[in-house]
């Protein structure tokens, strides 16, 4: 006994927090090749317009939005280990089946399908008819893109679920903080390997690679996940320290039937809360991530491997979110407040960070490193807003309705995205025909067929050569968004905090 007593902990939990890192790092990877690839690679090869792109990624928000809302119950019944499995899985063939859209496509239109990457680029060229070619690749594309964000949908109601079974409340937002960094560093290691995959081996194999290593991970939590409980690598002093709060106990070690319905959590008021800030912001997130490429693309001209040192920059930025998770802990620890508590203290100080994204776009009219450098710390102050509203779940509800709870509240912050990636694209290419000058004078009055036909590629880029003076009015768009980034995050904490005013547990 008296050995017993003085046994060191083990520190396997943080392991877990290794592979959450790992799966939401891949995560990332997967959901960025289209983002890094589409300008350069993609859109002369299929004539993409801002438009076009939008509607793919809005759509894949409404595909993850309510994936997510099932994925929670789904990682609930089938528990976390097989509910991890099934979700990288599923998302890992997802991302792999962009990779034949261009083959696909020329099927379609040509009647040619066994062919290789390299024909089915030479059969789509000499086709003319360029609707048929957008048309059929978009279809594509969003096809592909509704698999991988079925799959993509369980992977934070399974990491969420996991912290909470490795760890106790007061570390979970340090603990979600560090898996969450797996975005920042997802996002960080793209642009600095898709753009140069693309441009040696192909886009398709940017696809196909960063695809595959979802399927490594797999082998990888087969191998090490079991319930802290019953894992070998867990003594009993690490599992004590897990099982520091009282439900936690419960949970673990006593059978317990009773079931959360969807219906049943949809009538609480922290489960609207979670999701009305995950509808005010994950969106934000997702704009940044999905258009800061096409941002640099189409405000300062440049290419993806030109764009790789700014964006690798950008992301290291975001790395600072880390601070999400120790803040509140300093708050529950040192000034003895509750989770809920310290949470919300600490969300309402990285809500004002965001603001910062009012000043991208005129501080971009004296260097592109101001904007980088404010979206980096947007974003940064974005995923450590994520890593706490995520905890609030885990801090208010029992463990078997966490996943639940977080598909509703992901189903919302997907609705979020939809409306501001479908509203980029709209905006940005009605600014880039509306708002555009050539010499000073509005391109539809000096260009009027362009109010009903598609502005032909290089167009912009020909008027240049032959001295034409240009002001594009993409530019405003991208301040218009920008506005609402800002702000959204202080709308979202005061409604939160009307919704619950205090930390009040469900039982």
């Amino acid at each position: 006994m008296e050995q017993a007593s003085t046994q060191k902990s083990t520190h396997f939990r943080w392991t877990i927090v290794g592979l959450l890192f790992f799966a939401t790092t891949v995560n990332y990877l997967d959901r960025q090749v289209l983002s890094l690839t589409w300008k350069d690679f993609i859109e002369p090869e299929f004539h993409w317009t801002n438009n076009d792109y939008g509607n793919i990624t809005a759509l894949f928000s409404i595909f993850y939005a309510i994936s997510m809302l099932f994925a929670g119950k789904f990682v609930d019944w089938m528990d976390t280990k097989k509910g991890f499995l099934w979700a990288i899985g599923i998302w890992s063939i997802g991302a792999v089946l962009h990779a034949f859209c261009g083959i696909a496509t020329s099927g379609i239109i040509t009647g040619n399908w066994l062919v290789s990457f390299a024909e089915a680029k030479d059969l789509i060229a000499k086709v003319d008819n360029i609707s048929l070619i957008v048309n059929t690749s978009v279809a594509l594309f969003i096809f592909a893109r509704l698999i991988l964000a079925i799959g993509e949908a369980g992977n934070f109601p399974a990491a969420i679920k996991t912290t909470a079974e490795y760890f106790p409340k007061k570390d979970r937002a340090l603990a979600t903080s560090i898996f969450n960094a797996g975005a920042t560093v997802g996002a960080l290691a793209a642009p600095l390997t898709i753009p140069f995959i693309a441009k040696a081996l192909g886009w398709e194999m940017a696809f196909i690679i960063i695809g595959a290593l979802g399927f490594l991970w797999m082998g990888l939590w087969i191998f090490y996940y079991k319930k802290p409980h019953v894992h070998p690598k867990v003594n009993h002093v690490e599992l004590a320290y897990i099982q520091q709060d009282q439900d936690d106990v419960k949970d673990s070690n006593e059978e317990d039937t009773t079931k959360f319905t969807l219906k049943q959590c949809f009538t609480y008021r922290q489960t609207l809360a979670f999701a009305f800030g995950k509808f005010m912001t994950d969106g934000v997130w997702w704009f940044y991530l999905f258009w800061t490429p096409a941002y640099l693309s189409s405000v300062y001209k440049m290419d993806s491997t030109q764009s790789a040192f700014p964006l690798f920059v950008l992301y290291m930025i975001t790395l600072l979110s880390i601070i999400g998770g120790w803040l509140p802990k300093y708050f529950v620890d040192k000034l003895k407040l509750n989770p809920y508590s310290g949470r919300m203290k600490a969300m309402l100080i990285f809500a004002f960070f965001p603001l910062l994204a009012l000043f991208a776009q005129p501080g971009g009219e004296i260097t592109y490193w101001i904007p980088v450098t404010i979206i980096g710390i947007a974003g940064a102050a974005h995923q450590a807003w994520s890593a706490n509203i995520f905890s609030t779940v885990g801090d208010m509800f029992p463990k078997k309705a966490i996943a639940t709870v977080t598909g509703i509240g992901g189903m919302a912050g997907g609705i979020g995205s939809f409306i501001i990636n479908k509203g980029s694209g709209v905006l940005f290419d009605y600014a880039h025909k509306t708002w555009t000058t050539v010499d000073g004078i509005p391109l539809l009055q000096k260009f009027p067929k362009f109010a009903t036909e598609r502005i032909p590629d290089h167009f912009f880029e020909d008027l240049q050569k032959s001295g034409a003076v240009i002001s594009d009015g993409i530019n405003k768009g991208y301040m218009i968004i920008f506005s609402i980034c800002a702000v959204a995050y202080l709308i979202a904490w005061f409604v939160m905090k009307s919704l619950v005013p205090k930390y009040q547990v469900i039982k």
